[in-house]
Formats: C-alpha cells, structure tokens, sequence
C-alpha cells in the first residue's frame, strides 16, 4: 500500500466554501497521518480556519492562493474559457502537472466534469469516464455508476462501467464482487436495447462476476456490490436514496427525542444506530472514474463531517493506486470483447 499522498482541495468550492472544506482537511489530517493537502483559494479566508491547528499539522498544508471561484451558476461549457484562475481549474491543474496524487471538490459538478475531462487524459480502452456513488445496504455497501457523467450510455460504456467499478469495490473492499445491470425487471427480454446488450456483454466476460439485472427495490438489499446503469438514471437514484435516509434519519432523530423515558433505552440505542448507519454524510464523495488521475466530487451542501468523508474516498482511492488498476484490468478485458 502507497503512502496516502498529496491531495488538492478545491477550498472554495460548494454551498459552504472555507467554512466547510479547510476544517474537513484538518480532520483529515488528524486521521491520516501521512497525508498532506494543498488547500486552493483565497488565503486571506482560508488562514482564519487554521489558526487552531498545531505546527506539525500546519507543515502537512501548502496553499495556492486565488480569488476566483467557479459558482453553481456558471455553465459548464463556458469554465474553459473564463474559469481558468478558479480554484476548481488550479486544483485540477495540480493533477494533471503531477503535483498532488487526488484532486476534492464539492463545487459545480457540470464544471467538474468539464474540467477533469479536459484536463486529465482518460485511461486507453475506456470511452467515456464514469461517476461512481456509494449506496446503504442492509448488510453492506454498494457502489452506483454512472450517476451523472453520462446521461446516455452506449452498451459497451455500460459494460466499461462495470469493469471499472468492479476494480473499486475490489480494491476497497479487498474480496471478490458481484456486479449487476439496474433495470425494470430480471427478465432478460426486458429492459432497453442498450441494457440488453450490455446484460450480453457481462454475461459472456469471464472475467466479471455477473449477477444478471437487479430492479430498483433490490438495491439496498446487499445482494450485489456493484450496479451499473447510465447517467440519468443513476442520478435520479442516488438523489432519491438520499431524500429518503434523510426523512427516515429525520423521523427517528424526532422520535429519539421526544422519548425520554429509560426504559426505551435500548430502542432508542437502536434507532441511533440505524440512523448513523443511513446517515447520507458517511456516503458523502462520487469518484470520476476512467480517468489517469483520482478526482472526488462532495455533495455540493456537504457539512464538515461529509465533506470529510469525500476526502477520505480520495485518500484510499490514492492508497490501493485505483487509476491504474483499472487500466490494468481494463487492458486485459475490454480488450478480449
């Protein structure tokens, strides 16, 4: 395993901007000890939220300093051209010259996408770049792609996609995984052209280990480690699976409260730990796969806790070397379909 590296940050990225992303870098920090971080931003707001950490800690933290930002309104077509002093833009850049191992953002994710597509050469083999999210299971986690980088996807991009994310899940997970294809029944006859083309490819490729599609309703169920769909439809998911675990992670932080009675103890211990378990934070941080480098993208609205975890994605992604993994094994199978 790799030291956890360089890591660029993308400071004034997302709702809450330095608020947020330089107090997540610091925890970080604190719970990687061989990470360092290149905070990108504007050093006159950025300093403020490092006065409390010690000397030894501030040695691990180098700033680029600017003032521009790329905001949720800007179009993403538009960046390459006006946004290249932006934070986003000089974090990437970072990447690409070589300076830092990842690359965070919890910025304009069509920009993102942009960007990184620009700037980072994509692996040879792979045709498009992928989103990958995480998912809550009943008894494990499940990784989603494409959830947005690709609103249509040709049969042979899904069948990338699984390549891809089974090389994540099994690089994070360290064990063999199960990849499925989401669609409206297990039939095989159901489904469109492109999803039954791609179930052909899975199945005849030797080297995935192929559960066949999987409905919507099965997702969380912890039967697969990895679902692959195309852009639209993953992001519609993943944003409905978060609206949900926050309403039910809501209704039990109400319930929890107005209890106060001891001897419910045990069920409200219960029902704190369910709500952790589906807390959308944990789940915080979408990987653009296909690409030579490793960047990460927050949720927009993280708190410092989830943007925390989007820079954790990042550290392990840099740990277990995920890039060229995937050009590995996406040199000795897609090649062979």
């Amino acid at each position: 395993m790799s030291s956890n590296g360089l890591i660029a940050i993308d400071a004034m990225g997302g709702d809450g901007g330095v608020a947020v992303t330089v107090p997540a870098s610091v925890q970080a920090l604190k719970s990687n000890p061989e990470l360092s971080v290149y905070l990108v931003g504007d050093e006159r707001q950025i300093k403020p939220f490092l006065a409390s950490a010690d000397s030894q800690l501030q040695s691990r933290i180098s700033i680029l300093h600017t003032t521009e930002c790329i905001s949720a309104a800007d179009k993403p077509g538009a960046v390459l051209r006006s946004a290249r002093q932006s934070s986003m833009f000089k974090a990437v850049e970072l990447l690409q010259n070589g300076d830092v191992t990842a690359m965070v953002s919890a910025g304009n994710t069509g920009a993102l996408l942009m960007i990184g597509r620009h700037l980072i050469k994509t692996i040879e083999g792979i045709q498009k770049p992928a989103m990958v999210a995480t998912l809550p299971g009943a008894s494990r986690q499940c990784y989603l792609l494409d959830v947005g980088a690709n609103l249509e996807c040709s049969a042979q991009q899904l069948f990338e996609f699984a390549v891809m994310g089974s090389v994540l899940a099994e690089s994070l997970s360290g064990g063999p995984v199960r990849v499925a294809l989401l669609n409206i029944g297990s039939e095989q006859y159901k489904g469109t052209e492109a999803v039954r083309a791609a179930g052909d490819l899975m199945e005849n490729c030797k080297a995935l280990n192929y559960s066949g599609f999987i409905e919507a309703n099965a997702l969380f169920e912890g039967e697969v480690d990895v679902v692959v769909c195309d852009g639209f439809v993953g992001n519609v998911t993943i944003k409905s699976s978060a609206g949900v675990a926050n309403v039910v992670k809501n209704l039990i932080s109400r319930r929890v409260g107005e209890d106060t009675n001891a001897s419910n103890a045990t069920a409200l211990q219960i029902l704190n730990d369910l709500s952790e378990q589906i807390n959308p934070h944990r789940f915080n941080g979408a990987s653009l796969l296909g690409l030579q480098g490793s960047i990460v993208k927050s949720h927009g609205n993280a708190t410092i806790e989830g943007f925390a975890y989007a820079l954790q994605q990042a550290v392990n992604e840099v740990n277990n070397a995920v890039p060229g993994l995937i050009a590995t094994r996406v040199a000795s199978i897609i090649g062979q379909n």
